[in-house]
């Protein structure tokens, strides 16, 4: 990649991160979408500083030859407007040549979930998976998971001192550094008050015994980061899955959050509720719930209607 092109993506990755607080993953993808199109660009034998609109649609093209999906050539034409928006405002370019250039669209898969009735055996298994203290842990992810709906990456990272005093809210610090408040079920309570009960016998017996202070984290371990990582959350769940017997490949951690969505929607919860409560900032984003019941109705009037059989 050649100066000008890493000088201009430095300086704009930057600029997202100190004005629009974009997350590390956000940041490292804008790197990796933008110096893919300046080697495109040098490969033309152009830059990024004199590039047109018929070198950026080149390379839209070039990218659908590739085979990348819809939302992949969606997002990489995302970050080239930004970036030349970006230049504008700075004053590097008079103009943005990407402004006009119309993207292929976002393919929205329906978000899939899973039923009640597997939800109960993973939240019944939970309790009984691993050794010791972890089962009060692993129980206690699972409710808070279910019981509010959070991001991985929200519960992995909580503070314990979000949790003290059984508390009937939690709350929690999403995308952007923005908080929100969620409501805890009598579940997900009893199983935190058991987990932080086991956790301070678990810190205070360290600190007598070697000195070492007790984690700030709700679910402490000994990664860089202090807390249980989402790769290990996701390990556990599928551990949890095989034990329930429920299949594997249908749980993750952010299934978990599409269920929490889906079975309030399918409940009575209006969709604005519901995306306060899974901290979505644009109403759009959470009513593709309303299309996983649409499906699930026309499945269930195909089913049981007696004139949908042939």
């Amino acid at each position: 990649m050649e100066a000008t092109a890493h000088r201009w993506i430095s300086a704009f990755i930057a600029a997202q991160a100190a004005e629009l607080d974009a997350a590390r993953n956000t940041q490292l993808a804008y790197g990796r979408d933008l110096t893919d199109f300046a080697d495109f660009l040098a490969r033309k034998g152009t830059d990024i500083a004199a590039a047109d609109r018929a070198v950026v649609e080149a390379y839209l093209v070039d990218c659908e030859a590739q085979g990348l999906a819809k939302s992949t050539r969606a997002r990489r034409l995302s970050a080239i407007k930004q970036l030349y928006r970006f230049a504008f405002e700075e004053g590097y370019r008079a103009d943005n040549p990407a402004i006009q250039i119309k993207g292929p669209g976002r393919s929205k898969a329906l978000p899939k979930t899973l039923s009640p009735e597997e939800v109960e055996r993973l939240l019944a298994t939970a309790p009984q998976t691993g050794r010791g203290n972890d089962r009060l842990r692993n129980a206690c992810l699972m409710q808070l998971l279910y019981a509010t709906g959070m991001r991985v990456s929200e519960l992995v990272s909580l503070p314990v001192q979000a949790a003290r005093g059984d508390p009937r809210m939690l709350l929690v610090t999403g995308k952007g550094n923005k908080e929100r408040m969620v409501p805890l079920s009598p579940p997900a309570r009893a199983a935190l008050s058991d987990w932080l009960s086991a956790l301070d016998a678990a810190q205070d017996k360290a600190k007598t015994e070697r000195g070492l202070p007790p984690s700030k984290f709700l679910f402490p371990s000994s990664s860089k980061e202090g807390h249980l990582t989402r790769h290990r959350f996701y390990a556990l769940i599928k551990e949890i899955a095989v034990a329930a017997g429920v299949m594997p490949s249908r749980v993750t951690p952010h299934r978990l959050r599409h269920a929490f969505a889906t079975h309030l929607l399918a409940g009575g919860a209006d969709l604005r509720s519901i995306q306060v409560l899974l901290g979505h900032a644009d109403i759009s984003t959470t009513e593709i719930y309303t299309h996983v019941l649409e499906e699930r109705l026309k499945a269930l009037v195909l089913e049981h209607h007696p004139l949908a059989k042939d």
